[in-house]
């Protein structure tokens, strides 16, 4: 009897993925490709060692103190000469690349960022300890200046000033997702039948959350297009001119079709702010490290724009869930806020009272803060102070790497997984200016054409849907794919994660599924027949 896939249709990509690796994994003579999650299988090895070395650094620093009392025990670190016991501590491992990485980062922090060198280490030791809530609880406070250094030169290029915007480090982009939602409603930026736009297709989260009962969101979808390399449409970004659109949610670069906005792209959402200023836009940037010349929102609508960045892709990190929100000093949300009828506001003071006596002042990103831990326990919020210290690593390494040399490898690796991909697919993706190559999205229809012409194309349309399809393909060759409808696509199509596999691994999915499509051509030509 065969298999009832319409019961998988309303899954999230995400959740669907386990039914169709138990199907690829189901023969024990094949090897399961995984090609569905968007888990690297590369990470950046200097920051972490320089990570595990200064935590020796900081044990020694902390048993300067009662240890008499015990080995085992160690007590405050003392300020006071700490950064010439820092310089002896690394001369005494200057065989070591991490070693030689540490002294100059507190060379950059000190002369590049005019930040003081004793403070940073300071801070850097207590919070590799984790012997101290994080203070503030936003961010720590030097932590904050060098990972906002770092993502607002990925991000923007430098046209933000650093000192105009504030950063809180969140457990990853997930959990930056889930705040801003919780928070804007908390707020009542947004009520239940409120429009919001996407920009589809779209990671599947923004999609799904809308749709709780808890939101009760009216979805506007902005629908980007194949025939323009996934850009979207003028007349698509021209729905956000409605008045009743209260936000813009969009992954720049876009996640499953894998590229930048362009240019013409952020010019119009710019023109639309205009004439829109009480538009808020949250852009999810975390494949802007893949991206040649890339400019996030946050460049051009900087006042309206909620910044969420995430190092989970880029340096191969997702299990360490190190994300930030970025917002302008001067933002619309502020404004909003303040601009509330009375009623209202008298309601946020109730929530808020116990953190300011005037809650007015109370920003939204720290309101975030509080609402991450119910707002009761705001004293003890904020993501771990180890966890920040990694992040201050990452990005130091990435700002002292001047001439690019990691990013050139990992643009370089993922470009080639898909050239490998395709080229056995015999069917090879035209160079786009824009794209980002950390996804791929199979077109049914286009590779179907690009195969075996255009009455072929119209057939496997007619015969297959992606969704039984992707299906047919875990049961029969052992390779997982999600699909692009659970993101939001309007064209069946598989997602092909290019970060997760080996190059090798790659060309045997492209073998695979070339097989497969003249299987299906086979056929094709005994019905024409």
């Amino acid at each position: 009897m065969a298999t009832d896939y319409s019961k998988f249709s309303n899954m999230s990509p995400f959740e669907l993925k386990d039914e169709l690796i138990r199907l690829a994994s189901s023969k024990s003579e094949r090897t399961m490709l995984n090609a569905g999650r968007g888990n690297p299988n590369f990470l950046a090895t200097l920051p972490r060692a320089a990570f595990f070395l200064f935590g020796q650094f900081a044990l020694a620093e902390s048993r300067l103190s009662l240890s008499y009392l015990s080995p085992w025990l160690g007590g405050t670190v003392r300020v006071a000469g700490i950064e010439g016991r820092f310089d002896s501590f690394m001369s005494t491992h200057q065989g070591l690349e991490e070693a030689r990485f540490l002294s100059g980062a507190l060379s950059y922090v000190r002369d590049q960022m005019g930040l003081p060198a004793d403070e940073f280490l300071l801070e850097m030791v207590e919070g590799i300890l984790g012997c101290y809530y994080p203070a503030p609880p936003r961010m720590l406070s030097l932590s904050e200046k060098i990972v906002g250094q770092y993502v607002l030169r990925e991000m923007v290029g430098g046209h933000v000033p650093l000192e105009d915007t504030d950063f809180f480090a969140t457990e990853g982009g997930t959990a930056a997702m889930a705040y801003v939602f919780h928070s804007m409603k908390q707020n009542g930026l947004i009520k239940k039948g409120d429009k919001v736009a996407l920009g589809m297709p779209i990671f599947s989260p923004y999609i799904e959350i809308p749709e709780l009962e808890e939101y009760g969101l009216e979805v506007v979808e902005i629908q980007a297009d194949i025939n323009l390399n996934w850009q979207y449409p003028e007349s698509e970004l021209d729905k956000l001119r409605d008045p009743e659109v209260k936000i813009f949610f969009c992954v720049n670069p876009s996640n499953p079709a894998s590229v930048k906005m362009d240019d013409r792209s952020l010019e119009k959402i710019a023109d639309i702010v205009k004439e829109r200023p009480e538009l808020v836009i949250l852009t999810d940037d975390v494949y802007g490290t893949f991206a040649d010349d890339f400019r996030s929102i946050y460049a051009i609508c900087p006042h309206n724009t909620i910044l969420v960045y995430s190092f989970s892709k880029y340096f191969g990190s997702t299990g360490w869930r190190l994300g930030v929100i970025g917002m302008h000093k001067d933002n619309v949300l502020d404004k909003a806020i303040a601009n509330f009828p009375q009623e209202v506001k008298d309601t946020l003071e109730k929530r808020y009272i116990t953190l300011t006596p005037d809650v007015s002042d109370l920003k939204f990103i720290d309101r975030l803060v509080a609402d991450s831990r119910a707002v009761a326990l705001n004293h003890t919020a904020g993501l771990s102070t180890p966890q920040q210290v990694q992040m201050v690593m990452f990005s130091l390494f990435a700002l002292m790497d001047q001439e690019g040399r990691y990013k050139t490898v990992l643009k370089s690796l993922v470009r080639r997984r898909q050239e490998a991909l395709y080229r056995e697919l015999a069917a090879t993706e035209g160079h786009d200016a824009n794209a980002v190559d950390y996804y791929t999205l199979i077109d049914l229809e286009n590779v179907s054409r690009r195969l075996y012409g255009d009455k072929f194309a119209a057939w496997m349309l007619e015969k297959a849907s992606a969704g039984e399809l992707l299906f047919r393909i875990a049961d029969e060759t052992g390779i997982v794919l999600l699909p692009a409808s659970g993101f939001g696509a309007k064209r069946p199509a598989g997602r092909v994660s290019l970060a997760n596999l080996n190059e090798v691994q790659y060309i045997a999915i492209g073998r695979s599924l070339r097989k497969m499509a003249e299987e299906y051509y086979v056929l094709f030509q005994k019905e024409q027949s």
